[in-house]
């Protein structure tokens, strides 16, 4: 079998960058480094951090009060995580009393910007989102209370008026066309809106070369990520948009062999959270195949 990888296929910047930040302070023997939740979205990920002292509390959507223990609180780290928060949740986090680092992505941090700066200047904020991300929740706390998301024209047209200013952002794994779309519907309707397309590149450079193993031959596809990663969740069904067959993995114990190794020629991407010994070994198995 021919094993065509994607370039762009594991961690992001953004991602790895968070990565670091952890693993800094417990390399230098600091305990405990806790996440407000998934440092990132990748299981197998979490769980090698872990074993390296960097300890998960709280809840999926950084959301739930912590329940983390007072003693050695003078050695304790907070490390935010990749997805950012709301500044609610940080002023939170801060009063726990421990050492308070900020791990949010960079990209994200520019949306959150945009997000907080329009709001001061009265404008309502559109995010174009999934409203069950913790990206988009933290997002919308920037928005003053007047924040909404939506996911479809369906949801555009059943907005409530939001007045002669407003201003629409992306979560950053979304898919380009389709904000594209909803920001000309957005815009038929509030002409005076301002757009920004906050789409992050890492996640437009993957859905790219998506289209481009597929221009290259592949007769099918494997996307290895979290099942909660949006950005590997977008990844798969750009596939199938592709006409292609999907095999979305989170390891390679989960590779369908019977029914993929009818296929000569296989592409393998991952999610911008999906570490590269879990694309290795992926690559590698597939190579073997006849």
């Amino acid at each position: 079998m021919k094993v065509i990888r994607a370039k762009s296929a594991g961690f992001c910047w953004g991602v790895e960058r968070a990565i670091d930040i952890a693993r800094e302070y417990a390399h230098q023997g600091r305990y405990p480094v806790y996440t407000d939740g998934p440092l990132i979205h990748n299981r197998q990920m979490m769980d090698v951090l872990t074993q390296e002292g960097i300890r998960e509390v709280g809840d999926y959507r950084s959301q739930s009060p912590l329940n983390v223990s007072s003693e050695g609180q003078d050695q304790a780290v907070m490390v935010v995580r990749a997805h950012g928060i709301s500044p609610e949740r940080r002023a939170y986090l801060k009063s726990l009393g421990m050492e308070f680092r900020d791990a949010t992505c960079p990209d994200v941090g520019i949306i959150a910007g945009k997000v907080r700066l329009h709001a001061k200047k009265g404008f309502a904020t559109v995010i174009f989102g999934d409203p069950k991300h913790p990206e988009v929740i933290g997002l919308l706390g920037y928005a003053e209370n007047r924040g909404h998301v939506i996911t479809s024209i369906a949801d555009i047209d059943a907005l409530p008026p939001l007045g002669e200013k407003v201003c629409m952002v992306s979560q950053s794994t979304m898919f380009t066309d389709e904000f594209e779309k909803l920001a000309a519907h957005l815009r038929a309707r509030y002409p005076a809106v301002e757009i920004f397309d906050t789409i992050c590149g890492a996640t437009k450079d993957r859905q790219s070369d998506v289209v481009e193993l597929a221009k290259q031959g592949c007769e099918a596809i494997v996307v290895i990520g979290g099942r909660h990663s949006a950005n590997t969740v977008k990844l798969a069904k750009l596939v199938e948009r592709q006409g292609l067959p999907c095999f979305h993995v989170e390891t390679a114990a989960e590779l369908d062999f019977p029914t993929i190794q009818r296929y000569q020629v296989v592409g393998v991407t991952a999610g911008a959270s999906t570490p590269a010994f879990l694309i290795d070994e992926v690559c590698e198995k597939l190579a073997k195949l006849p």
